[in-house]
């Protein structure tokens, strides 16, 4: 819940005297990216820029506490600040800030930009006080903000300091509007204003301009001058005297004199006692202070001009000027010590009342009331888990004592979730344990199956899905159905490791259920799991189609749910990459991947490894070597600076190999298999993964024989497993090894089983992948025209492919093949008294490699009857009298180069 006061732009105060040079600066400020005000306290910042957005319908305005360091606060307030300039526009945004949708702030910004790309008027924002703004994540998330907000949206920013936004760079592009503390000082026509609306005697021209020369314009001191003067009934200069030489670190000892020490025992106490609230209304008035009536006592305190200021135009919402709050909670430290435990469990009382339990937090662990804290923590920890405010419940937890812990098992279960949602594996497992050691008998079946629910998912995260296993299996029989959460988990955890152990029907059975108990209680991050679970099952049994219809209701979750910048988005982007990869959708296989890198933009580079593995999938399956390098240097550089599941080290080495293949790199592939770990099993489609890549290995490095004995027992798994698209995958790198061993029929054998396998997985890029060898074979085939009809067009599509992608040198007959060939010892005497134009060998390497006429036609940019004329004619000068005399007749030229066909 949000407090209204920190989202309402402070209402104008009687007798403010209107900064109308300063206003008409402002004026200009939408034509500007950041309009920035800094100035030290009490320079006037807060009440120029309220009077500038007067009357403004499409500003926001956001007021900062120290609190808002927390990114999760931040945002909220952020957001519905916008929405309250846009009327609620930002539908989109608003729910993932609410749900806490979002991987990172600059995530969510970038939604909001889209919905605001359709807002088309001009827009403010203004964040006041944003020097409480420590955390650096915020800073940087401001940076992004400011890099891409719409060009109608105006930042407008209120600090004490320069802020840590990129200021430099504004100001050298003209984007940056500044009003600093020279320019918001009072100038003598403006401090005679300001005199005259506040003395009952009026005040000299030269008096007035004397004491703004003396205070150097500073408006705090010009109203402490008024405000002794009023109170001490003594002319104005009386009170500039006993001002003169202060500045802000001196600021205390005169507020002391000439405020605290001025106003009467009663306002003394009421200013000391609701110091402590941050804003105040009438009922945390009444109950912290112990007024009657307490929005009368506050109009009270505003009117004798004690540095009270609205934050809300209803009137309800007050605080203190900055400056002025701190300096009387310091005091209150000192006079009030021994009743300030009862003055916070009486704030914290009143703002649970009102429905703000972080606020109530913050008061019960200044009163260090563990009571009071531990009840507001039983009552509302789980709702601020949901919402974030991790920072708060952590601090919180510290400040009880184990024993209050223990009393309350659900205490210690969130305390072990807030480690999990850390990655703090080690931490859970200790605190757990202690806790189950000191609770004993108290710890009843239920609390123990949700401990080992939490231990379940612990394990498997940590790469141990046999102890995964046995905790899973044990919270299920002890969880009650009520516990619908634990259950969720501990489902989950059980099919994620059947999974890992390939038992992929069951394991796809177990995260349907997954999918079903989380969609029923709203768990919308297990749902999304369970159906990229789902994904990846499917794709490993060879039934691609049905993982992208799986794909599809999980990007309808995202997008209905708001689940965009979760990290969980980036691994869906993931898989469908490869499915498109697989189906030679080279295009949008690169763009899902990029996509996925964006997504994952605020994290860790490491985290983008993956998908930078992809991107050099791509540019392989293109035949586009350069590229492959330049992303290759890339991942190697990630690879060796972190760790990485397993998993993820096999995609990278998977592209490391094809690339050293691809550029015959024996020394690297030789390097790499000795220093490469060998899994003792290859019984899922990870591990079979790896193996993969060793056989890969050895092939490149001419050691047929052991790949032979990796790939044979590859093969039995995958077809015990069910694992089909692995075996598709075995099947072509097995039909790589027969054919350089030599073994020609067996290369055909496998090549024809993995065509009719890739009937059922659709693969296209696998086949691509092995480049010109595998495009002689499937020649071959198509020439003999013995395939079944799917294989054979199949096998078309696949040679169109290599040769658009990979077709190699030679396959041109180019200058330089041709100027060697006419000058070959065995050239056909045919060739040399009948020589082909340059051009009509160009036609001929391209029938050789399976264009047809009117492919020929479109590769050379010429019409379909030209490439008619040309064949015609190198038909004649060869002597062949057919397409297939003629593929023949060029492979015959290639070998007597000594090219292998």
């Amino acid at each position: 819940m949000l407090i209204p006061s920190k989202l309402s732009r402070p209402v104008r105060l009687d007798h403010t005297v209107v900064r109308e040079r300063l206003l008409a600066k402002l004026s200009g400020a939408n034509n500007f990216r950041l309009a920035l005000v800094t100035s030290p306290a009490g320079y006037g910042k807060t009440t120029l820029i309220s009077q500038w957005a007067s009357g403004k319908s499409d500003l926001g305005w956001y007021s900062l506490d120290e609190g808002d360091n927390q990114q999760e606060r931040f945002a909220s307030y952020l957001i519905a600040a916008i929405q309250q300039a846009t009327n609620g526009h930002c539908v989109t945004s608003e729910v993932m800030v609410q749900k806490r949708q979002y991987a990172s702030l600059s995530s969510l910004f970038s939604q909001l930009f889209i919905e605001l790309a359709e807002w088309h008027r001009p827009l403010y924002l203004v964040i006041d006080d944003y020097h409480l703004i420590s955390n650096p994540v915020i800073h940087e998330s401001m940076r992004f903000f400011l890099r891409h907000q719409p060009e109608n949206l105006t930042l407008v920013i209120l600090s004490r300091n320069l802020p840590q936004l990129g200021i430099a760079n504004l100001r050298v592009r003209d984007q940056l509007l500044e009003v600093g503390s020279q320019q918001l000082s009072f100038n003598h026509q403006e401090a005679k204003q300001f005199f005259d609306c506040r003395l009952t005697s009026p005040i000299e021209v030269a008096e007035s301009s004397r004491l703004c020369d003396d205070v150097a314009g500073w408006a705090t001191a010009l109203q402490l001058i008024a405000l002794s003067a009023r109170h001490n009934n003594s002319p104005a200069h009386q009170s500039a005297r006993r001002l003169a030489g202060i500045n802000a670190s001196h600021l205390s000892d005169y507020l002391v004199d000439e405020v605290l020490d001025s106003v009467d025992q009663s306002t003394r106490q009421f200013l000391l006692k609701s110091s402590l609230l941050r804003s105040m209304n009438d009922a945390l008035i009444v109950r912290v202070t112990g007024e009657d009536n307490g929005q009368m006592r506050l109009e009270e305190i505003e009117r004798q001009g004690l540095f009270l200021q609205r934050m809300d135009d209803s009137g309800e919402w007050f605080s203190y000027h900055p400056l002025f709050g701190s300096f009387l909670r310091q005091r209150c430290q000192w006079e009030l010590a021994s009743e300030l435990p009862d003055i916070h469990r009486a704030a914290a009382e009143s703002w649970m009342a009102q429905g703000f339990p972080s606020e109530a937090i913050h008061h019960a662990l200044a009163a260090g009331d563990a009571h009071m804290l531990r009840d507001i923590l039983l009552n509302h920890a789980w709702s601020l888990f949901n919402h974030s405010e991790l920072t708060l419940l952590e601090e919180s937890l510290r400040a009880l004592p184990w024993e209050s812990l223990l009393e309350n098992p659900r205490l210690v279960l969130l305390q072990a979730w807030l480690m999990q949602s850390q990655h703090r594996y080690s931490e859970v497992n200790t605190l757990l344990a202690r806790a189950e050691q000191e609770m004993k008998s108290e710890m009843d079946a239920a609390l123990h199956g949700e401990f080992n629910a939490l231990r379940a998912q612990v394990a498997i995260n940590d790469g141990n899905p046999d102890e995964a296993q046995r905790l899973a299996m044990g919270a299920l029989e002890e969880l009650p159905l009520a516990h619908f959460y634990s259950r969720i988990v501990a489902t989950s955890v059980h099919g994620e490791v059947l999974h890992c152990k390939g038992d992929l029907t069951r394991s796809l059975s177990l995260m349907q259920q997954t999918e079903q108990m989380a969609r029923r209680h709203d768990v919308w991050h297990y749902a999304l799991w369970s159906m990229i679970q789902q994904s990846e099952i499917l794709f490993a049994q060879g039934f691609l189609q049905a993982a992208w219809e799986t794909q599809e209701k999980a990007f309808n979750l995202i997008r209905d749910q708001h689940l965009e910048q979760l990290p969980m988005h980036e691994f869906l982007l993931r898989i469908r990459a490869q499915l498109l990869w697989a189906w030679a959708r080279l295009d949008e296989a690169e763009s899902t991947a990029r996509h996925g890198v964006d997504v994952l933009s605020a994290f860790q580079p490491q985290q983008q490894l993956q998908c930078l593995g992809l991107l050099v999938q791509c540019s392989l399956a293109r035949g586009d070597l350069d590229n492959a390098r330049n992303h290759l240097n890339r991942l190697e550089n990630l690879l060796g600076n972190g760790q990485y599941h397993s998993d993820w080290v096999s995609n990278a080495d998977k592209v490391r190999v094809i690339y050293w293949q691809m550029i015959d790199d024996k020394k690297s592939a030789a390097n790499w298999l000795r220093q490469t770990p060998k899994p003792e099993f290859a019984n899922n489609h990870f591990l079979q993964s790896q193996w993969r890549n060793i056989a890969r290995a050895q092939i490149l490095l001419g050691e047929f024989e052991p790949a032979e004995i990796v790939l044979e027992e590859l093969n039995e798994n995958a077809r015990s497993l069910r694992l089909m698209s692995d075996l598709n995958r075995n099947l072509l790198l097995q039909n790589q090894l027969y054919w350089q061993a030599g073994r020609k029929n067996d290369a055909q054998r496998v090549l024809l089983e993995a065509l009719q396998l890739a009937n059922r997985t659709g693969f296209i890029s696998h086949f691509v992948i092995e480049g010109e060898t595998m495009a002689q074979q499937l020649r071959q085939l198509i020439q003999l025209n013995t395939l079944p009809e799917l294989d054979q067009h199949r096998a078309q599509r696949i040679l169109r492919e290599i040769n658009q992608h990979h077709r190699h040198k030679f396959a041109h007959f180019d200058e330089t093949f041709v100027e060697r060939l006419l000058t070959h010892p065995e050239v056909p005497e045919l060739i040399r008294t009948s020589p082909l134009t340059q051009r009509e060998w160009q036609v001929l390497g391209l029938i050789y490699s399976g264009y047809s006429n009117d492919q020929i036609a479109g590769e050379l940019a010429v019409a379909a009857t030209t490439i008619k004329t040309h064949i015609r004619n190198l038909y004649q000068k060869l002597g062949v009298a057919h397409r297939q005399d003629a593929v023949q007749h060029a492979q015959q030229l290639l070998k007597m180069m000594g090219y292998g066909v």
